[in-house]
């Protein structure tokens, strides 16, 4: 070996062993309890276990749907129904939202709609209740349903307004892997 290869040589062994001094310096050594706490693996069920007034939340909250056919209301009086000139309001559900928590067995869900009323040709309400249902299904078959009369006021001669409404603590017994749907929709029938 030349005296160029062997200082080179030498330089990059001085500098890795240069790193190696300078990255145990940095980094303690692991405790005992720490190295317990890296390969420990948790479920949420434990932890609901260990600290119920801490809930896990849901790793799969059921998708929240607008039933196909109520995702708007028309209102025509005692007008020919679907003359648009005799239409009086009509509301239409614009977004919905839900949230989930897990705890001791129960999925404990929150959801909500954002909608919008107008009025039509026809129309000269300065109030009117809509009527909006909530629903919970597993596998088809029904958990919960709720029909809520949503109070809309239009205030100063104002032709359209938002509306809002949020169902909080609907219970559903968890089971993973269950085919769980909420539905939101109007609901004229009953």
């Amino acid at each position: 070996m030349n005296l160029a290869t062997l200082r080179i040589a030498a330089a990059v062994s001085v500098a890795a062993l240069l790193s190696a001094c300078s990255m145990g310096g940095i980094t303690p050594a692991p405790s005992p309890q720490s190295q317990a706490l890296q390969t420990a693996a948790v479920t949420p069920d434990e932890i609901a276990a260990q600290s119920p007034a801490l809930p896990a939340i849901a790793t799969e909250c059921p998708p929240i749907k607008v039933r196909p056919g109520a995702e708007a209301i028309y209102y025509y009086g005692k007008g020919q129904v679907g003359n648009p000139r005799d239409l009086q309001y009509q509301a239409v559900i614009d977004k919905q939202s839900r949230n989930c928590v897990v705890s001791n067995g129960l999925i404990t869900v929150k959801m909500g709609v954002v909608g919008r009323f107008m009025l039509g040709p026809s129309g000269n309400q300065t109030s009117v209740g809509l009527p909006l249902r909530f629903a919970v299904e597993r596998d088809e078959a029904p958990l919960f349903t709720e029909k809520y009369e949503i109070p809309v006021q239009l205030a100063g001669g104002a032709q359209a307004t938002d509306f809002v409404k949020v169902v909080e603590n609907v219970q559903i017994p968890y089971v993973s892997g269950d085919n769980i749907t909420i539905w939101v929709g109007f609901d004229s029938k009953g």
